[in-house]
C-alpha cells in the first residue's frame, strides 16, 4: 500500500512540475511576442531632432522641464529599456508588501510599453505580474509560479485608459515623448504645474504635472484613473506618482525613484515604491 502511495505522490509531482515548465514557457512566449511588437519601432527611421526654440510656445514650468532634462539638438528616443526593483500591495486595503524585481520595454514610437514584473510570495512562491499598453489595447495578467493563470482582463475600456495614463506618466523615464511633436499637449496651471493631454487610438487622458524650482517633474496626479477593485469592476480614483532621484542617464535627466498610490478618503495609500536599477535606451539616426 505505501509503495503505491509512493508511486501516486512521485506522478502527481512530475505532472506538477511538468505543468509549471508548460505554463511558464507559455507566459515567457507571449511576453517576447509583445516585446518583439513594441521593439519594431526601433527598426523605423526616426530624423526628427530637438529644437529648445520650439517650446517657447510651451507653459512655463514645461519648458523649464524639458531644457533641463533634455539636450538642444539630441535624437528622438526610440525604445527604452529598465530594470527596477522595490516592493508594491495587491490593494489599499492589504497591509502586506511584497517584494518584486521587473523588466519594462516602452516604444514612444509605438506609444506602448510591456512590465514584466515577478512579484516574492510566501512559501518561496511567486507570482508573474505582466501589464502593457500595445495598439490601444491594455492588458493584465497574473500568473502564479509564472504559469497558472488567476487572472486577467485584456481591451477592456477603462483598463485601455489606465495604461495609457501610465504611459503617459512613465514620460517622465521617457522624456522625448512629452513633446508636442510626440502627440502631447500642455495647458498651464500655474508656475510650477501644468496638465499634459495625451489621445491615442480615440483614447484621451489628462495628467497634471508638477515640478520644482529646478526644472524637475516631482509628482503626477489625476483625479480620475480607473482601477479595478476586489469585486472585479473598475472605478475611477485618484491616482499620484511621486518622484526623486534624478541622475544623469545617456545626457537626459530622469529620476531613479518613485512612489504611486491612490487618494482614499482624502489621504495617498502607497502601493508601489521602486527605484530603477538601470536604463538603456535607443536613439534616432
Amino acid at each position: 500500500m505505501f509503495e503505491w502511495f509512493l508511486i501516486a505522490a512521485c506522478a502527481i509531482a512530475i505532472l506538477f512540475l511538468f505543468a509549471v515548465k508548460t505554463g511558464q514557457a507559455r507566459e515567457t512566449r507571449r511576453a517576447e511576442l509583445l516585446r518583439k511588437q513594441l521593439n519594431q519601432g526601433v527598426g523605423q527611421s526616426v530624423r526628427e531632432s530637438i529644437n529648445f526654440s520650439s517650446l517657447s510656445v510651451l507653459p512655463p514650468p514645461v519648458e523649464r522641464y524639458l531644457k533641463h532634462v533634455l539636450t538642444d539638438g539630441q535624437a528622438m528616443i526610440k525604445t527604452v529599456e529598465m530594470q527596477q526593483s522595490g516592493k508594491l500591495r495587491t490593494s489599499t486595503n492589504n497591509k502586506k508588501w511584497y517584494r518584486f524585481t521587473s523588466s519594462q520595454v516602452i516604444s514612444p514610437f509605438l506609444t506602448g510599453f510591456v512590465w514584466d514584473a515577478k512579484v516574492e510570495m510566501p512559501l518561496a512562491t511567486h507570482i508573474r505580474v505582466h501589464d502593457s499598453y500595445y495598439s490601444g489595447i491594455g492588458s493584465g495578467r497574473v500568473a502564479f509560479l509564472s504559469a497558472f493563470v488567476v487572472g486577467s482582463d485584456n481591451n477592456i475600456p477603462e483598463l485601455n485608459s489606465a495604461a495609457l495614463h501610465r504611459y503617459l506618466a512613465e514620460g517622465v523615464w521617457n522624456p522625448t515623448a512629452l513633446l508636442p511633436q510626440s502627440g502631447v499637449t500642455w495647458s498651464a496651471i500655474d508656475d510650477n504645474s501644468a496638465v499634459a493631454t495625451l489621445t491615442h487610438n480615440n483614447i484621451t487622458v489628462s495628467l497634471e504635472f508638477r515640478f520644482n524650482s529646478e526644472g524637475e517633474v516631482t509628482g503626477i496626479f489625476t483625479p480620475e484613473r480607473f482601477y479595478r477593485n476586489s469585486n472585479g469592476t473598475y472605478q475611477a480614483m485618484p491616482w499620484e506618482i511621486q518622484i526623486d532621484n534624478y541622475k544623469v542617464q545617456d545626457g537626459m535627466r530622469v529620476p531613479f525613484h518613485a512612489e504611486v498610490g491612490w487618494h482614499i478618503d482624502g489621504a495617498l495609500e502607497l502601493v508601489w515604491i521602486g527605484e530603477v536599477i538601470n536604463t538603456q535606451y535607443q536613439f534616432g539616426s
